[in-house]
């Protein structure tokens, strides 16, 4: 039984028409969940016979379940469809600067389980990538009882992406070898590599705050600057699948060297880094902060600690980053002047702080924006918080292995 359904997923024969029709179908299911044979033809166009025939198949396979019959009003009751969550699972991975995330969804998309904060230090060494494959190696160990029906791994990474070819140009790129190849040699199992800004943007798209939204726009302030990009319902990657460097907008004459290499982006102005950096100069300069002690020891400064100090009512971080709001208000101004979106998330690490960064941010749009373009236009702080990366990387893999995206 598992031959058969990972058969189905592993299979690039475009001319296997049957393959195709399942994969519609289960499609179908993922995108407008549990329904009657009646109700999914009308979704799909399909004829009655052919989907009636596909769901016998997809019901012998195990990919879909019957519900039972439908309650109606009158007449025969129709069963309902709906798609297995044990046929399969998808792992996904969100690397970060100093820890990783890890999650199991099962086929439906349902949790099944998520370990967070895990530590890891990420550098762009072969030592890094060995120690980020064995932790996910054990992680996958751990899960038995789903040994055999792991169908793919999703993995984020910050930085310049190609989802398609699979390598990764920001990080662990040091061989001829995509990243999701290197990966997948030693973990056994299939790996997608996915911007990490895009994965949060489709896990908020699929799980989170859209309801219904097609064209939405996903920002991600932690410790860059980040833009995930849905149009019309599906991610938006670019030729080259480099799309939504937000944070690398030339904007500002301020001289501070960005870590792409070029001066004056706006995430150095906007991000995790900036108030880190910003707080120490201010700090060296004379102000007050509830880190003096811990700068003073000359300690590392996390990106925990500012947020900390924020909730601490730190009158120095909140200043800083009540300022940020504004700055970073202007520049989703621009997007939405260039996007017309149905809705802008606001999400990343620092948006644990959200109640100093959402009214800037929002007066700023309002300020900059076109009226005309940006009324129809809402302004929404993430559902899924630090979850978002996790869920989207999983399920990013499911429907990668669909051809859903």
């Amino acid at each position: 039984m598992i031959y058969m359904m990972k058969s189905l997923f592993i299979s690039n024969d475009s001319t296997n028409r049957n393959d195709a029709l399942k994969k519609k179908i289960i499609c179908s299911y993922i995108t407008n969940g549990d329904s009657t044979i009646a109700e999914l033809c009308r979704e799909i166009n399909m004829s009655i016979p052919t989907v009636t025939k596909i769901i016998g198949e997809l019901l012998d396979d195990g990919y879909i379940v019957d519900f039972g019959k439908q309650e109606t009003s009158g007449g025969r009751m129709p069963s309902v469809y709906g798609l297995n969550p044990s046929t399969g699972y998808f792992i996904g991975v969100d690397v970060l600067c100093d820890r990783i995330n890890l999650g199991v969804l099962d086929f439906k998309g349902g949790k099944v389980r998520i370990e967070e904060n895990m530590p890891y230090k990420m550098e762009n060494t072969m030592e890094s990538l060995n120690d980020l494959c064995e932790r996910i190696d054990i992680f996958v160990k751990s899960l038995k009882a789903l040994e055999g029906k792991i169908f793919a791994i999703g993995v984020n990474i910050s930085g310049r992406v190609n989802p398609v070819s699979g390598y990764s140009y920001s990080i662990f790129y040091f061989q001829e070898k995509p990243l999701a190849q290197i990966m997948e040699e030693k973990l056994k199992i299939k790996v997608y590599v996915e911007n990490d800004s895009r994965a949060m943007a489709y896990g908020e798209y699929m799980q989170g705050v859209v309801k219904g939204e097609k064209n939405v726009l996903f920002v991600n302030m932690s410790w860059g600057l980040g833009l995930g990009i849905i149009i019309d319902g599906k991610p938006f990657y670019g030729k080259s699948g480099f799309s939504g460097e937000f944070g690398h907008f030339c904007l500002f004459d301020n001289e501070v060297l960005c870590h792409c290499g070029k001066k004056g982006c706006l995430e150095t102005e906007a991000s995790g880094s900036a108030l880190h950096r910003i707080v120490l100069e201010r700090y060296h300069a004379g102000s007050s902060t509830i880190l003096s002690e811990k700068i003073d020891r000359n300690e590392p400064i996390a990106l925990n600690d500012l947020i900390n100090a924020v909730r601490k009512e730190d009158v120095l971080s909140i200043e800083i980053l009540e300022r940020m709001g504004i700055t970073l208000g202007k520049g989703i101004a621009g997007l939405i002047n260039i996007f017309n979106p149905e809705l802008v998330v606001l999400g990343g690490y620092l948006f644990q702080a959200s109640e100093y960064l959402e009214f800037p941010i929002k007066s700023a749009i309002r300020k900059y924006s076109l009226n005309l373009v940006s009324q129809d236009t809402e302004i929404k702080v993430s559902k899924l918080g630090e979850r978002a990366g996790i869920i989207g990387a999983c399920l990013l893999a499911r429907g990668k292995i669909l051809g859903m995206i």
